[in-house]
């Protein structure tokens, strides 16, 4: 028995979630895709809507590859600390993308579109080095890392929805 064993149910709901949630931002980026676009921020998908579909995607990656049948955490655990240090890198640059358009991000912005993520990483990349003496552990905060990616992916996607439902659909009816 593995540390990985018992965990499929897990990594089948939370990549499922996943790979839903790219579905529906798919949708949501089509629906929007008709409203007119600020000239004055090119970037801003680059900064808010492509991390998000980046952080399901890993969420989801990794939920398919710790649910194979593996012999030990051993090759399990270089996936997820490779995922993890590009996520890293991945989040910094993300933080640089926040801070070179127009729009000022507030607390919660860098909250949940640099910190959050970044720690979220960081916790892949540090628990892959403690998989081979702490499996078990190991596997809890790999889980902890998915489901905040998850959640904050979430948060994200709503918080775009939201933007473009009353900030921005009431600026363009202001304007008719």
């Amino acid at each position: 028995m593995t540390a990985l064993t018992g965990w499929t149910n897990f990594f089948v709901i939370v990549g499922s979630s996943a790979g839903a949630l790219i579905g529906l931002q798919f949708v949501v980026i089509t629906l929007v895709a008709g409203m007119p676009r600020v000239q004055k921020q090119p970037q801003a998908g680059s900064a808010y809507a492509t991390p998000t579909i980046v952080h399901f995607a890993a969420v989801l990656l990794l939920s398919a590859a710790l649910s194979a049948p593996w012999s030990s955490p051993k090759a399990p655990a270089v996936i997820w600390g490779l995922v993890g240090l590009v996520g890293m890198a991945y989040s910094a640059i993300t933080a640089g993308r926040l801070r070179t358009h127009v729009y000022s991000p507030v607390f919660e912005d860098w909250m949940f579109h640099a910190i959050l993520p970044f720690v979220a990483y960081a916790i892949l990349a540090a628990s892959a080095w403690e998989a081979q003496p702490h499996p078990y552990g190991a596997m809890f905060a790999v889980a902890t890392a998915l489901l905040l990616l998850l959640f904050v992916g979430i948060h994200n996607a709503w918080d775009a929805v939201t933007y473009h439902v009353f900030v921005k659909g009431v600026g363009e009816q202001d304007q008719n």
